[in-house]
């Protein structure tokens, strides 16, 4: 029997909506595509939004507001030659003696009708770069063309699933026969889609977050950030968020802050609208962070327990490169998170997504699975993803090769290291015995203080 797929859109809704942005676009591309790609290649950017499931007139639309905009500018450049011509004019004729209240008036009327063609300018440079965000990315050419999570490819697979003698239960029975989570209390104090760790349930929770910390920054290489959790909005425009995601956000009332969906988005700004070294690249940084995110979904067995949540706690794995070796780190970067798994010894696979279940901002992705048996899934834990420039555009994160050379934008990856709800539940899952207790997985009783069994 096929196994089925708990994918990242079930639930979800993106949202549409036009997103009034909270800084200056002048003379600065806070959008991913280079607007010159559109320009000159617009039946390819037509074709890789057709691969995606967009609307490839959306380039039309854009070209349209864009071609106003140049013609504009042309314009007001034309007019602005014009006025300075008149304005040197005007002095000669006063020495000649000659009447200047003709070139005055001609230089009321041309600054009239310049400030009229800046002010439409303006509206149209607002509405391209308002346009302009809502652009997926490019997907790289080694990326599966398909239009759902049915057509994601399986690369590999890795680990035992584990064989019951018995009929293994879902991961919240267990969590509450051994009082591990309270769900009940949770809903009490914050609603649906909220859980408490009591007990052994939050220390085990806690290992988790520093088994992988240990991992990524001791044998990995991975420098710790611990970041804020709350973000300014151009931070969330930079790793594209905003504006197409506003409504899966929790944003303050009071103050212009959102609460991070993910520790990509606070660590992958660290170095927003700053030049780096090439020497400094790669820059690989690993975080620990709650995750607040909106998510919806009909009530049921797919969204029971851990496996869709409000608020849950995430260890990021970042990654700033040169463009030419982005690909390579990219793979090391799956690698670096397909170690959790193994470490835990669940069993899991390895997903390369198809262009209709790409993510917004990435060009290639995989995601990784577990299997937890009480529910019969496959959970993804992971999305291990390469941005190429996207993120860095909308960021302005750039590099020199040389002290003098031009800056380049770097290519920025990220990838959960993991995310720990649908991991707390496939160790539930897989782990559990007959008699109602769970083994604890050999990489994670160090932080347990050497317990081996969490019984009834």
């Amino acid at each position: 029997m096929p196994l089925p797929l708990l994918s990242r859109g079930e639930g979800q809704k993106e949202a549409n909506l036009t997103f009034p942005l909270p800084f200056s676009c002048d003379g600065y591309n806070w959008a991913m595509l280079d607007y010159r790609r559109l320009r000159n290649e617009p039946e390819f950017v037509k074709e890789s939004l057709a691969k995606r499931g967009y609307d490839p007139s959306m380039v039309d639309e854009w070209l349209a507001v864009d071609t106003r905009w140049r013609e504009l500018t042309t314009q007001v450049e034309q007019l602005t030659a014009e006025q300075n011509r008149v304005s040197k004019e005007i002095p000669q004729r006063k020495k000649a003696g000659e009447d200047v209240e003709p070139l005055l008036a001609q230089m009321r009327a041309l600054s009239d009708q310049i400030k009229q063609l800046e002010a439409q300018k303006r509206e149209l440079e607002a509405q391209r770069e308002q346009m302009l965000l809502m652009f997926p990315n490019i997907p790289h050419a080694s990326t599966p063309i398909g239009t759902d999570a049915s057509q994601n490819v399986e690369v590999r697979r890795g680990g035992q699933p584990h064989a019951f003698s018995f009929e293994p239960k879902p991961h919240w029975e267990i969590a509450e026969n051994l009082g591990l989570i309270d769900f009940e209390r949770a809903a009490k104090i914050s609603g649906s889609g909220f859980m408490v760790y009591t007990g052994l349930g939050a220390r085990l929770e806690r290992a988790l977050i520093n088994f992988m910390l240990d991992l990524h920054v001791r044998e990995h290489g991975y420098t710790e950030i611990f970041p804020p959790f709350l973000v300014r909005p151009e931070v969330m425009v930079g790793t594209g968020q905003l504006p197409k995601f506003e409504e899966e956000m929790y944003r303050c009332a009071d103050d212009p802050l959102y609460l991070i969906p993910t520790a990509e988005v606070p660590v992958t700004n660290l170095y927003r609208e700053e030049i780096l070294n090439a020497s400094e690249l790669p820059l690989n940084l690993v975080a620990y962070s709650p995750c607040f995110r909106r998510e919806a979904g009909a009530a049921g067995r797919l969204t029971r327990g851990l496996l869709r949540v409000h608020q849950f706690n995430k260890v990021e794995l970042v990654k700033l490169t040169l463009p030419e070796t982005s690909y390579e780190e990219h793979e090391r970067l799956l690698r670096d998170a397909e170690t959790v798994l193994q470490r835990l010894e669940l069993p899991y696979r390895i997903m390369l997504l198809c262009t209709g279940d790409l993510g917004f901002a990435a060009a290639k992705c995989y995601d990784l699975e577990v299997w937890s048996p009480g529910v019969q899934q496959w959970l993804e834990v992971s999305s291990c993803s390469n941005f190429e420039d996207f993120q860095a555009r909308r960021a302005n994160i750039r590099f020199r090769r040389e002290p003098t050379a031009r800056p380049e934008f770097v290519h920025t990856l990220n990838a959960s290291g993991v995310a720990t709800p649908r991991l707390m539940a496939a160790i539930l899952e897989n782990y559990q015995q007959e008699d109602g207790s769970v083994v604890i997985p050999h990489a994670l009783r160090p932080y347990m203080d050497g317990l081996e069994v969490i019984r009834p």
